[in-house]
Parts: C-alpha cells; structure tokens; sequence
C-alpha cells in the first residue's frame, strides 16, 4: 500500500493539496525546495516547475510528475478532471497568505482548512516503515563513526567552535547529506546550558565536554548527545553522570508500544528527583525523529497520548548545575512489539580523555 492509499484510509476528502517541502517528499521521495502535490483518492499528482522536471521524472514514486506552467488552468484541469469539490489543506505549514490566494482563484472550491490533513500526515508519519528504518539506522551510523573518530580530537586547549567543526567534517566525510541541526559542543562551566553555542573557550583540563549532534541520510535523522571528561571528574562530576546515566536507562528500559509520553518522562524524571537534583532537569525526556529533527511522538509531561509500535523516540534526561557543569546522554529508539531497540550503539560509560 502506497503512503498516498495510507492517507486516504485516514482522512475523508476529495483532494489533498501537500505543499511543505517535508511531506512532499515524504510522499513522493523527492527532496525539492519547490512543487506541490495534488493527491486524490484515485492518484495523485507532483506538479514541478522546469527546475526540478528531469530529477522527478526519474526519482518520483507512486505520482505522475507534470511541469507546471500555469499554475491556475493546470490545477483547475486536475480537480475538474478528478471531480474535486472539496481541498484539504496542511494548516500546520500553510501560509494564511497562500491560503487566501488559493480561495480567491478557485472561488468554486471548499478549502478544508482544519488539522484533518495535516493530523493525518503526522499520524502516519509517526510510525516508520522498513525503509524509514534503514535510513534512520544508516543516518546514526554516520553519526557514530564520526563521534568514535573525534574522540583523539578532543584534549585540553581545543576549543569548542574547532570541537563542531571537526565532528561536522567527520559526518560529512562518513557520508551525511546534511547535519541533523546545528551541532551543540559546550565545555566546562557552558555545559549547563541545555542548547548552548559552541565558542571560542578552549577545553581546560578536568572539565565536561557535552556533544549534542546528529547526521541526515537520505532525508531521515539521527540524533545523540555524549558528555565525556578531559582528565579526571571531580567526585560530583561522576556522582551526577551517574544519576544522569541511571535514569536513562531507565526511560530506555521502560520504553515501550502503549505507555504514553508523560509516563515514560516519569520514569527517568524520579530517578533524578529522588536523586535531589529535579529542578535541575528542565526540559522532556525525549521526542520524536524522522524526516523532522523534533517530530511527535513526544516523550515529556504533557504528552498524554500512548507510544506506538515502530515509533522513533530520543531518550536524553539532563541535569544541568548552573555556573558548574552539565551532564546529557542522549540515545534513540524504535518501539518493537513488546518493548524497544536501541538504534545508538556506542558505549556511554563515562570516558576520560588524556
């Protein structure tokens, strides 16, 4: 069954009109900055302009490839052509401009402007099929080669802009079509900060190096963070990696299809609670990976919904001690039938770097 056949089982429309650049080629395999596509029950359409013609008509699955010309007369032809009175819309990433310019030119044409679509999409997005699979496990393979061969890299004096840049030719060399967001290295006393920005600081002997990073193959994710010490930990610096490390897991331990986000947060969030440091652990366990670096399911306190089997979801708990350091490990999985894989297979007991 093809994703657009997928689509139309869960959503009750005469056409789907996909225009953000991430479903389209979720849909049709084509990574492009422009298009759209027309998508009927009966089968769907990628219009391209010149750009991009000779790319889709070889690489585009499961929709006729059509150069667009005209925008107006060539999609009025298709709805006419398919009896489309009814468009759904995606109205999570449609402009309100674009969206009132489609009305004004198809004034004969319902606009379903609610989530239908766009919840649709997502629901379908959340569970991975074998192919997503082997390009998400394929995306942390890069990342890993790169962490694993980075390591010699990192020694007191370096400094963490020099720390990204080398992590970021390594993925690149090992084969990633792009990075997975921008590369978070922090040392030291910036360690505390969750989502900080590589500096100039040079790494000082006894301190954290924290590495929040991840490659993109083929249009999927990976994702993964590791703190590592340069010399030796202090005696809290272990305490707290440890607790760190504990609940984690944890959270991958309990990770499974039906327990809801909040409850699987919960069970790394205790840990670290019972441990003294709760407040220091600010932000949800995890979320969801794909084609999108943060896509549902979301493993945090207000996601009340049930995980489903063959969902992607990171596992990364902190505790971040403000003008000290601080410590995440951060690993992803995919549910199985009775409980998770974890697609990160590289040691996370904590390392001391000479």
């Amino acid at each position: 069954m093809t994703r657009f056949e997928k689509l139309f089982r869960e959503i009750n429309t005469n056409c789907a009109l996909i225009t953000s650049d991430i479903n389209r080629r979720y849909f049709t395999g084509m990574k492009s900055s422009a298009g759209f596509v027309l998508a009927f029950p009966e089968k769907s359409y990628l219009l391209v302009d010149f750009r991009y013609i000779e790319k889709a008509r070889r690489t585009v699955l499961d929709a006729e490839v059509i150069e667009l010309k005209k925008f107006y007369p060539q999609v009025r032809q298709l709805l006419k052509k398919h009896g489309a009175s009814r468009v759904s819309i995606e109205s999570e990433t449609l402009t309100v401009k674009l969206f009132n310019s489609y009305k004004h030119l198809f004034q004969e044409i319902e606009f379903d402007s609610s989530d239908d679509l766009s919840n649709a999409i997502q629901k379908l997005r959340m569970t991975k099929d074998g192919d997503e699979i082997a390009c998400i496990r394929k995306a942390q393979e890069i990342a890993e080669t790169a962490y694993e061969k980075l390591l010699p890299f990192i020694r007191v004096g370096v400094t963490e802009r020099e720390i990204a840049l080398e992590l970021n030719r390594l993925m690149f060399a090992h084969g990633a079509e792009d990075l997975s967001f921008d590369t978070i290295v922090l040392s030291g006393v910036n360690t505390s900060m969750p989502h900080g920005v590589p500096s100039d600081k040079k790494v000082a002997e006894g301190e954290f190096v924290l590495m929040d990073f991840g490659a993109v193959w083929n249009g999927y994710h990976s994702d993964m963070t590791r703190t590592v010490c340069v010399g030796k930990p202090s005696e809290e610096m272990e305490k707290v990696y440890n607790i760190v490390l504990e609940a984690q897991l944890a959270g991958i331990n309990a990770a499974k299809p039906g327990i809801t986000g909040a409850e699987l947060d919960n069970v790394s969030r205790e840990i670290i609670e019972k441990a003294g440091y709760g407040e220091y652990f600010g932000h949800s366990l995890g979320h969801g990976v794909g084609m999108e670096i943060h896509e549902s399911p979301n493993a945090s306190p207000g996601y009340k919904f049930p995980l489903n089997e063959k969902s992607v979801i990171t596992v990364e708990p902190g505790i971040y001690l403000a003008g000290k350091f601080g410590v995440r490990i951060e690993d992803f999985v995919i549910l199985t039938e009775n409980g998770c894989e974890n697609l990160t297979k590289c040691a996370k007991k904590l390392i001391s770097l000479n």
